[in-house]
């Protein structure tokens, strides 16, 4: 089972931390990944880590501005977002799977959401201008 928390309203420019802890088993060989939903929108990919070497892409609009990081002692893998936008405002879920951890490294575009099996609930982060 996935957490995410972290979600809040936050002014243009600011940041926040999102987590997404796992309970009921180990990230140890699994890719986690961060989507988003604007209202109205598809569900985005923003950024995924593999844990096992920690390899990490991340969509360009969010590059230099989020970081995808984890904890393995905590099982807990952290969504760092700075320089927050105002577009920046959706429900983020955090998602893992574990059959795509090499497929992960061979593509150049996000994988879509079907591809990862166990979702948590998201949060909502809202970005006032």
């Amino acid at each position: 089972q996935l957490q995410a928390s972290g979600g809040g309203l936050v002014q243009a420019g600011g940041s926040l931390r999102l987590s997404c802890a796992a309970s009921g088993f180990s990230f140890d060989g699994y890719v986690i990944a961060w989507f988003r939903q604007a209202p109205g929108n598809e569900r985005e990919g923003v950024s995924w880590i593999r844990i096992d070497d920690g390899k990490t892409y991340y969509r360009d609009s969010v590059k230099g501005r989020f970081t995808i990081s984890s904890d393995s002692a905590k099982n807990t893998v952290y969504l760092q977002m700075s320089s927050l936008k105002p577009e920046d405002t959706a429900v983020y879920y955090c998602a893992a799977d574990r059959s795509i951890r090499d497929l992960v490294g061979k593509v150049s575009s996000f994988l879509h959401r079907a591809y990862f099996a166990s979702w948590g609930k998201g949060t909502l982060v809202t970005v006032a201008s």
